[in-house]
């Protein structure tokens, strides 16, 4: 089990900490929700972790299926949000580009690792998720 700890500092402005490591995040609410945008919002952690969740998984099974590392590999993650109440993410569109060819991974475990990260997994099912992979082919 992991705990994390938060303040909130004013502002619309909150102070998370990693209770293991100590690291320490600032969040801000979003220009469209009455705050500055100055950091992650709660919800772009939410597809931050996304991205991150899906290329360390891959990096896992790369690691085990394959026996080598894929440094190099970049994401980007779009949110978008309700138009209506309750505010909340509705759609999160991701691309991952891979700076080697598919045949390094003709099973497609890459991609199959990437799809069933944890944090796709506990995402609420209403919320659009499509995936693009971009091969170096």
């Amino acid at each position: 089990m992991v705990k994390s700890t938060g303040i909130y500092q004013g502002g619309l402005n909150c102070l998370l900490t990693h209770g293991p490591s100590g690291q320490q995040i600032e969040t801000d609410a979003p220009t469209d929700n009455h705050g500055r945008g100055q950091a992650f919002s709660p919800t772009d952690l939410t597809t931050a972790s996304f991205g991150a969740c899906m290329v360390t998984t891959m990096a896992i099974a790369a690691r085990t299926k394959l026996g080598r590392d894929i440094p190099g590999v970049r994401w980007a993650v779009t949110k978008e949000m309700s138009t209506d109440a309750p505010r909340r993410i509705v759609r999160m569109a991701a691309q991952i580009w891979l700076p080697f060819p598919r045949s390094i991974d003709p099973s497609g475990f890459l991609e199959q690792a990437a799809l069933n990260c944890p944090v796709h997994h506990s995402l609420h099912p209403a919320i659009e998720r499509p995936v693009t992979f971009h091969w170096q082919d």
